[in-house]
């Protein structure tokens, strides 16, 4: 039998700790190659081992906060994956890089934006 720990001290409550917690297990169980995962105030940063994969052979989708990854038919090796953040993503500030067999991300966080109005009382 086994047993969690589910004392408050071990459980966060922040859906954002949530997410990023979801995303190392996603990445954990969808995938076979290496990865990092870093994030600051403005971006998250993710780098993947895809040796043998020229830039070329990649493609990278953005859709609000998934991201998508897959190599093309004519590429050695085959990788295909989609990975959801947080928060979505400003593909205008972003960029890709691949050097060495390391593709590396960075895609910066877009800012929400209110739609709170305010009601005047009669």
């Amino acid at each position: 039998m086994f047993f969690a720990a589910s004392h408050p001290a071990f459980v966060r409550s922040s859906n954002q700790a949530q997410s990023l917690r979801a995303l190392h297990r996603l990445l954990d169980e969808k995938s076979a190659t290496n990865y990092r995962i870093t994030q600051d105030e403005q971006a998250y940063s993710l780098q993947f081992d895809v040796p043998g994969i020229a830039k070329e052979q990649l493609s990278i989708g953005i859709e609000g906060n998934v991201v998508r990854i897959e190599s093309q038919p004519d590429a050695p090796r085959s990788y295909k994956a989609a990975y959801e953040l947080p928060l979505d993503i400003d593909v205008s500030a972003s960029d890709a890089k691949l050097e060495n067999g390391v593709l590396t991300l960075k895609l910066a966080k877009k800012v929400p934006v209110s739609n709170v109005s305010t009601l005047t009382i009669n």
